[in-house]
């Protein structure tokens, strides 16, 4: 998360992914059912702050997880995070890519707050996050 929110992980718990398939390994990884709960600044000049609490509802290894939105400032959130393999100038990788369905709520008034400020909010979170990524999965 950029900076300026000065988000914080507040508690975590933790239920294990299923076994990695051909594997005797077990990665750190979140499974269906875990709960992250972290609170952040909407608004970065303001010292209050919003609680999000969000619950894994999909796993599938080497493709992807999803959360939702259990509590927060949305009415609605649903974060598919994928993961694709992909051949970039002859090398190997993965490509993570996010996909989001949200409602603001809110009627006429969220929808306009989501125009001004959320959607744009947003893509500066996570094109941070692209830009961390590569550091934090190395």
């Amino acid at each position: 998360m950029p900076a300026s929110t000065q988000t914080r992980m507040d508690e975590l718990h933790l239920v294990p992914p299923p076994p990695l398939p051909d594997s005797d390994a077990s990665p750190r990884a979140v499974g269906v059912g875990s709960v992250i709960v972290t609170s952040f600044r909407l608004f970065p000049l303001l010292p209050a702050r919003a609680r999000w609490i969000a619950r894994i509802t999909e796993f599938e290894w080497n493709d992807y997880f999803a959360d939702v939105q259990q509590e927060g400032p949305f009415k609605t959130w649903h974060h598919c995070h994928q993961f694709l393999p992909e051949t970039r100038n002859g090398a190997s990788g993965t490509l993570v890519r996010d996909v989001i369905e949200y409602e603001v709520g809110f009627g006429p008034l969220g929808a306009l707050a989501n125009v001004l400020f959320i959607e744009r909010q947003m893509r500066g979170t996570f094109a941070q996050r692209q830009k961390v990524l590569p550091e934090l999965l190395s």
